[in-house]
């Protein structure tokens, strides 16, 4: 007898007293799953710090001085679109992304986007590159990503997140899906930051 043949033996000895019924199960994809013992704001908060995300939280006033300070430090201008720029209501060195090249979005300092989805289990933010988001290459380039979530945008899980880009038919868009700053690891395990994304990713979240 083979490896193979063994071991398919046993598995069906293992299930000969398994019925063949369908057996129901209460769950419909997309509806909301739990988030342990952390509520869905604190749960995404803890698993984006998880990937070494910097995370704050702050209320709507606060914003736009969060973000200030934020991106103080960095050489270079700030990429954001009309979308943030006219939520925030601050002077700071904006630049437009006309279709920057590769090599001006290297020179830029900072970009500030808000997102489409956080999700709480996953630390996950999703940008689906609608109004406030710009197009992909903005959030991949700039060594600092600055990304405001709103607290009514974090869902519990993935499927949930699907079906609530599907209900705003984002799913007809270009997606950025965002676990942490980019980083990677070579075959000793050193990791290095910034090697196809931003080095930092700076999540505010905002709580009404």
């Amino acid at each position: 007898m083979s490896a193979r043949e063994e071991i398919l033996g046993r598995v069906r000895s293992a299930l000969s007293d398994v019925t063949t019924a369908d057996a129901p199960v209460d769950w419909d994809y997309g509806q909301a799953v739990g988030t342990g013992d952390l509520g869905l704001v604190d749960r995404f908060a803890e698993r984006v710090a998880d990937y070494r995300a910097v995370v704050s939280r702050c209320s709507p006033d606060e914003l736009a001085d969060r973000v200030v300070a934020t991106v103080s430090a960095v050489d270079g201008p700030v990429i954001a679109d009309d979308a943030v720029r006219d939520r925030l209501g601050v002077d700071l060195p904006w630049i437009d992304d006309d279709d920057l090249s590769p090599a001006r979005l290297d020179a830029v300092g900072a970009v500030v986007t808000t997102a489409a989805v956080g999700i709480a289990n996953t630390g996950t933010i999703v940008l689906d590159h609608g109004p406030g988001q710009g197009r992909r290459a903005i959030s991949l380039v700039p060594d600092l990503h600055v990304c405001i979530v709103g607290a009514d945008q974090v869902v519990s899980d993935v499927p949930e997140a699907i079906a609530r880009l599907i209900d705003t038919g984002a799913q007809t868009r270009p997606q950025t899906w965002i676990s942490g700053p980019s980083a990677t690891s070579d075959i000793e395990l050193d990791r290095v930051e910034g090697v196809h994304g931003p080095r930092t990713l700076h999540v505010l979240i905002v709580e009404a």
